[in-house]
Parts: structure tokens; sequence; C-alpha cells
């Protein structure tokens, strides 16, 4: 138990941190303070099959943890945080969202967006408007019914622009750098299975080749750079990259892309599967930093750890593709600063 105990306070010492960066602290600064210990992921470890998810109050800032095992309010308690009896865990949340993504070929094209509501412990829909009783029919023909729907006349998209610009250019088309690797650097799949295809520069030099990508299921590729460009550690306009580590639902992220800067929000409810109309992404993240083509493939970074990549979205929601994920699939090492 003194375990269980230490792993949970060192989770809950990283996350309540993140949230007294105050809004006047420049970004530099709010975003390269390094972490002190693994926050979700440890919570996650030690409360086992209890865990509910973690998230930031989005009054005070304070952590809260969802669990669903009343007996472990004492041991949550202890660590700073505050308990909250939920009725499913995040593995059950998580299971919901796998069914869905199992019928998503055959959905309603008015659903345009679904996952996990951590907060609310339930599982979120956004649908075109008229259409929440089509949301409804589909999560209960696979047993969901703890289920928020909300309406949106807008459509998500992906952010490539295809005018050309800065940054680096697949073909004719512009997209952003995500974060540096060996070797190269992550960025959106959609980068090179959108654009359609031709040769990869960055300010008008040849960049290198594709290493990887996959796009729709997930969002993300990585470039495998050439002898002209060395890869480091650092997001423009943010600072140094000091790891991966996943920062909690309310917490405070960065995006670095070529088209609209350096823009600042909070990561809102993750796994989130989003029907683009080039085709559906599992496993999203979104928040309410702004993002607009042409940023596509960016650096969402929060306190000095990268979070992922910029996918597409709509006028008030970005979405990230999760970095772990690209490091793991191609056996990428991120580049720290």
């Amino acid at each position: 138990m003194a375990f269980k105990n230490s792993a949970l306070l060192a989770a809950a010492s990283l996350l309540t941190a993140a949230a007294l960066v105050p809004l006047s602290t420049s970004v530099a600064a709010a975003d390269t303070q390094p972490a002190a210990a693994p926050g979700v992921e440890s919570l996650s470890s030690a409360l086992g099959a209890s865990f509910g998810g973690a998230w930031l109050d989005a009054g005070d800032g304070d952590l809260v943890v969802g669990v669903t095992d009343r007996d472990e309010f004492d041991e949550v308690t202890r660590t700073g945080a505050e308990p909250r009896l939920v009725r499913h865990s995040a593995a059950e949340l998580d299971t919901m969202v796998d069914k869905l993504d199992a019928v998503e070929r055959t959905a309603p094209k008015s659903i345009t967006r679904w996952g996990v509501d951590v907060r609310h412990n339930a599982v979120n829909m956004t649908v075109l408007p008229g259409s929440a009783e089509q949301a409804r029919d589909l999560a209960a023909s696979v047993g969901i019914t703890d289920v928020r729907i909300q309406e949106s006349a807008e459509v998500p998209r992906l952010y490539a622009d295809i005018q050309g610009g800065e940054a680096y250019h697949p073909g004719n088309s512009r997209c952003s750098v995500g974060f540096s690797v060996r070797g190269g650097f992550v960025t959106a799949g959609h980068c090179e299975t959108e654009t359609g295809g031709g040769s990869l520069t960055k300010d008008g030099r040849p960049l290198g080749q594709w290493g990887g990508s996959r796009f729709p299921g997930a969002d993300y590729a990585w470039v495998r750079t050439n002898s002209n460009w060395t890869p480091v550690g650092s997001v423009t306009g943010v600072g140094r990259v000091a790891g991966s580590r996943e920062a909690a639902t309310g917490a405070g992220v960065t995006k670095s892309g070529s088209t609209t800067g350096v823009t600042r929000g909070t990561i809102g409810q993750k796994n989130q599967t989003v029907r683009y109309p080039q085709g559906a992404v599992r496993g999203l993240t979104a928040t309410n930093a702004l993002c607009r083509p042409g940023d596509s493939g960016g650096a969402f970074i929060s306190n000095g750890q990268a979070q992922g990549v910029v996918s597409g979205g709509d006028s008030r929601t970005c979405f990230f593709q999760p970095v772990r994920p690209i490091l793991s699939a191609y056996n990428l090492t991120l580049v720290t600063g």
C-alpha cells in the first residue's frame, strides 16, 4: 500500500502543478517547466480497474480523480486530489468507444464525432442539427446508454493547405513539422495521403523521404530527413521539449503551427473518433486551441511535454493525434532539448 500511495502522490503533484501556471506567464516559461513524475499513467496504474479518469476542475483547477470503488477515496485524498465516485471505469468508457468504432463504417454521416467524456463519465457524441435521435439509436444498438449529445452545424475538416506556403511542403501542399525524432520528425498522416504526393521540401530545399504514414484510422506519419537538416528538441515559439508525458484533461496546452503560429488552450475530451469526409480517425484528443489549414502536423505541447500533432477540426475545436502512438508505431525516439 505504501508504493500505491507514493505513486498517487507523485501523479497528483504533476497534474496540480500544471494548473498553477498563471495566464500572464509567457508561453516559453509556461511550457518548458520540466514535469516531476508521470501523471495520468501513474494514477491509472495505482488505482487499477477502479480508475475512472483524471481531470482538472474547470473552476479552481484542482485535480479530480474518478473512482468506481468508494474504498479508494482515502487513497486519492492522501494525494491532495478530490475523489469522485463514478459509474464507469476509464477502461469501460474506452470499451464503449471501441464498440462505436466497430460500426463506424455504417454509422449515419450526420454523426461527426464520438469519444470519452471523462468529466461526465459518459460517451460524448457530436451530430448535425436535428440528428440527436440517430446518435441515440446508434449508441443503443451497441449497448451504450450513458451518452451526451451535442449538435453542431460544423463538419470537422483536415488542416492540410493545398495553397502552398512555409513550413514543409509535400508536393504543392503545406503542412507543419511536429516533433523532432532521431533521424527526422513526426507529423500528420494525411499530409502524405491527402496531398497528392510529390517531393518533400522545406525552405525550397530537399527535405527527405516519408518514413511511414497512416490515415485514416489514425493520423500520423514521420519524415526521414536528409543530411541538410538536424532535428533539434524544441518547438518554434515555445521552447524545448523535455519528454512526452501525457497531460490530464483540463491542463493547459500550447500549439505551434505554420499558419496560426503559437496559440494556447486546454486539453479536452480524449479518445475521440472524428469522422472527416476523407475517413474516420480514432483516438484523437480535443482542444480549444486555434488551428487552421496549414497547421496540420504541428506540435501540441504542455509543460514541456510533447502531447501530439495537429490533425484537423472546425472553428471551435482542434484535434491532435497523441504523440506516443506515433513513436511506438515506428519505434522512434523523441529528441529532447
